[in-house]
């Protein structure tokens, strides 16, 4: 344990400058960790027990697993290169399958392909998914007059006006639904689907908008796999950094909430945490919004108003592990997504044995699935108990696969406020939050609530963050400009 001065007040020492990090999850870590790069002295603050925030590992009949995100984007160079500079190299893995379904209208379908984030180039390609007037309002879009996006738009607003709701409420819900929990017509086009928002406001169909970002993506083929895991569990990357942030002289405090952030002088700031009083020349706020609001309030009242605005989905992740022979008749894939139409409990399933290979290895006669339940406004579901969560995903894992045998054991593991929501007008929410906070010389704030759910997007902000303490403010620029919306990966499946 650090030892206090009588006043337990710690001052600021070290030729570059001590920098207080608020909030332990993989944000504030990346922000620790690039600090230490460069030459600062970093204290990094969590209030709970432990570092990772939504990243959770964990074991079920003896198998690790995951219990909060699972997998992290691969196009995006972000998260896998922190990976590897933390000395995960060697344990990268991609998917085993990338095949998964979708159960709607009382089957399960193949996931079709030829979309992007669920909207079709052409009708065919959702064929097997919608009903015939499903496809046949698709072919309607080219007739259509041009839709105006102006400033943002709801996503779902927005793609049913120009194909339908058929495609909306099938396909782009449930996938916009595993990343955010949330309602796609609330959504916001700008920030949740940068490309198709871009795409929207140079063209007059959306149909030939898609075909025309497919036509480029073709032209620019990308090697490797899209996703990437890591064996042992996603939730290895958190504890990795933070060794190698301890490793490199950080300190990590964890049961530490701060209560009190406060300017001191022209440059400096009081961070005050239980019994520690805290110096610092600077400090990352790398927590959910409320808490961000919280100790923000006193010296940026503007930048806390606008986080209190922030919504968040709650959800609850079901991990079940069945012996190996009695799921044999599973189907094939890395599992499925539920349309919320439907009205079933569940919204997504991941067949966690089959979808990653290190997991089938742990223990070839176990079996591991995931079934998630939530999304935002929904508040019923998540007062059952646990019992009763398991319950209602085997009842739903049943009629959707036939799996009935009981499992050898359960976890449910609930993130209550876990997914921030990202509505029409975030983009500029973020802009005017950023604006106040950069009013304040040597503070600085990132993480989910500000430039995308996904872990690729949460180190990106911790490193605009940086950038931005040292006067780069090219990072944050690129992020307004660029989104990095991962668009998987999140806490949700």
């Amino acid at each position: 344990m650090r030892e206090h001065t009588p006043e337990h007040e710690e001052h600021r020492t070290g030729p570059g400058g001590r920098v207080v990090v608020i909030g332990g999850g993989i944000a504030g870590l990346a922000a620790a960790h690039r600090l230490l790069a460069g030459g600062r002295e970093v204290t990094v603050l969590e209030a709970s027990d432990r570092v990772g925030g939504k990243l959770l590992p964990g074991r079920i009949a003896g198998v690790r697993v995951d219990l909060g995100a699972e997998s992290m984007l691969a196009r995006r160079p972000e998260a896998v290169a922190l990976a590897r500079e933390v000395g995960l190299a060697g344990r990268l893995q991609p998917p085993a399958t990338a095949s998964a379904s979708i159960w709607t209208r009382g089957a399960l379908r193949p996931m079709p392909k030829g979309h992007v984030m669920g909207v079709p180039g052409t009708a065919a390609a959702l064929s097997g998914l919608l009903t015939p007037e499903g496809l046949a309002r698709i072919e309607r879009d080219a007739d259509l007059p041009r839709t105006e996006v102006g400033d943002d738009v709801a996503v779902g607003e927005f793609v049913a006006a120009r194909v339908g709701r058929e495609v909306v409420d099938r396909l782009v819900e449930p996938l916009l639904g595993g990343v955010y929990a949330g309602d796609a017509y609330r959504l916001s086009l700008r920030s949740a689907v940068p490309q198709l928002y871009q795409a929207a406001r140079t063209h007059d169909s959306l149909t030939e908008a898609v075909r025309e970002i497919q036509a480029g993506t073709a032209a620019r083929p990308q090697s490797g796999p899209v996703f990437m895991g890591i064996e042992g569990g996603i939730g290895q990357l958190p504890l990795a950094v933070a060794a190698s942030v301890r490793a490199r002289g950080g300190e990590i405090a964890t049961g530490a909430p701060v209560t009190e952030l406060r300017r001191e002088g022209p440059t400096g700031w009081r961070v005050v945490a239980g019994d520690r009083v805290l110096r610092a020349d600077a400090v990352v706020v790398a927590v959910p919004a409320p808490a961000a609001a919280a100790l923000l309030r006193a010296e940026a009242p503007a930048a806390a108003a606008e986080l209190d605005t922030v919504e968040y989905a709650s959800m609850a992740l079901i991990t079940l592990a069945y012996r190996r022979a009695d799921t044999a008749a599973l189907p094939d894939g890395s599992g499925f997504l539920v349309p919320p139409v439907d009205g079933r409990t569940i919204k997504a399933s991941t067949f966690a044995s089959r979808k990653w290979g290190w997991i089938a290895d742990e223990d070839p006669d176990v079996t591991v699935l995931r079934t998630s339940v939530g999304r935002h406004g929904e508040t019923e579901i998540l007062t059952r108990d646990d019992a009763e969560l398991v319950e209602v995903s085997r009842r739903d894992l049943a009629e959707a696969t036939g799996l009935a045998a009981t499992p050898l054991e359960t976890r449910v593991t609930r993130w209550t406020g876990g997914l921030p929501q990202y509505p029409v007008g975030h983009h500029a929410r973020v802009a005017r939050v950023r604006a106040r906070v950069a009013e304040l010389p040597g503070l600085a704030v990132c993480g989910a609530p500000y430039d995308g759910v996904g872990i690729p997007a949460c180190i990106a902000s911790a490193y605009a963050a940086v950038d931005q303490l040292a006067g780069d403010l090219g990072g944050v620029q690129q992020l307004t400009a660029d989104p990095v919306q991962s668009l998987h990966g999140g806490a949700g499946e």
